[in-house]
């Protein structure tokens, strides 16, 4: 495998682009057509959050797990930290803006930690987010405020109004991430069939007793997904996310070898792969709002 460069600053990566020193030592927006030609073929990784909506570019990325081109106008979001591979550049430099923002710029704000909710950070490359022209001019648009405003007379006000466009293009970024559930509904049915043999297997198997119950970042793994998109996908589509889909199926099985078996409550806990009894009687009760026996006892 090979190491990552790890970019420190925001200037070592204005430093590699080519670029002058950015005004700002911690908050940057790189106009993508002012990067001359540059050829790249490494894994690199940076200390900053990095957001850049890409069009008409000729190399290959990879974050998460697999390469990805950018033939179209999407987002990619980088957390400090992740690695991305450039491969294959070709050196021309595509369209489009890319803002690099440094966790400490964010420290005093709320958005501090926000940022660290929104899952898309850590979406792997096959859920970028696809834009429709009248959203990418938006986060354009947005991106070039923010420019104007780090380029603009610093006074006291500066941090405040550079930190409230971000906020603002973030929340722009997590409705069209909750759109493009919604609009690709087809490519979902197919997602929650595979997750539903997926889970149906998983719960019918004999060495479940053993491994245990499926876990998010099992199942997740399984449908090549990063967990927060599953849960994300999920909770928009039916409202719950990965763990409580799979908490939900368990009942479920457990209701089933409740009504058809003499199997002890605490049989079926380890059959399910709960390694105590008690752990099983509370989620089933919490679901229930019935013990185990109490719901056996009903179908009496």
């Amino acid at each position: 495998m090979q190491t990552p460069h790890h970019i420190t600053s925001i200037s070592a990566l204005h430093k590699l682009m080519g670029l002058k020193k950015p005004v700002h030592p911690l908050v940057s927006v790189v106009d993508f057509s002012t990067v001359g030609p540059i050829i790249l073929e490494q894994a690199y990784t940076y200390d900053f959050y990095m957001i850049s909506l890409k069009k008409n570019y000729q190399g290959k990325l990879k974050y998460g797990q697999q390469y990805y081109d950018f033939d179209e106008g999407m987002m990619t979001f980088i957390a400090p930290h992740q690695v991305l591979r450039v491969d294959k550049d070709d050196g021309a430099a595509p369209d489009g803006h890319m803002l690099v923002v440094h966790p400490d710029f964010l420290r005093a704000y709320p958005l501090s930690g926000k940022i660290k909710e929104y899952g898309f950070f850590s979406y792997a490359v096959n859920e970028a987010l696809h834009l429709s022209e009248s959203e990418e001019q938006l986060i354009q648009e947005t991106m070039i405020n923010i420019d104007r405003e780090i380029k603009a007379a610093i006074d006291t006000f500066t941090q405040d109004v550079v930190v409230s466009q971000i906020d603002l293009l973030l929340t722009y970024c997590n409705r069209f991430y909750h759109r493009q559930f919604i609009t690709r509904k087809s490519s979902n049915n197919d997602l929650l069939i595979r997750l539903e043999t997926l889970l149906s297997n998983y719960l019918n198997n004999e060495e479940m007793s053993q491994t245990g119950p499926p876990s998010v970042q099992y199942v997740a793994a399984q449908l090549n997904l990063s967990p927060n998109y599953l849960s994300d996908m999920l909770r928009a589509y039916t409202g719950l996310g990965t763990k409580q889909h799979i908490q939900n199926k368990l009942i479920e099985k457990a209701k089933e070898i409740l009504t058809t078996t003499n199997l002890s409550v605490s049989e079926i806990a380890y059959q399910l792969g709960f390694e105590y009894p008690q752990s099983f009687n509370k989620l089933f009760r919490s679901k229930t709002n019935l013990s185990p026996s109490e719901y056996r006892e009903s179908f009496n």
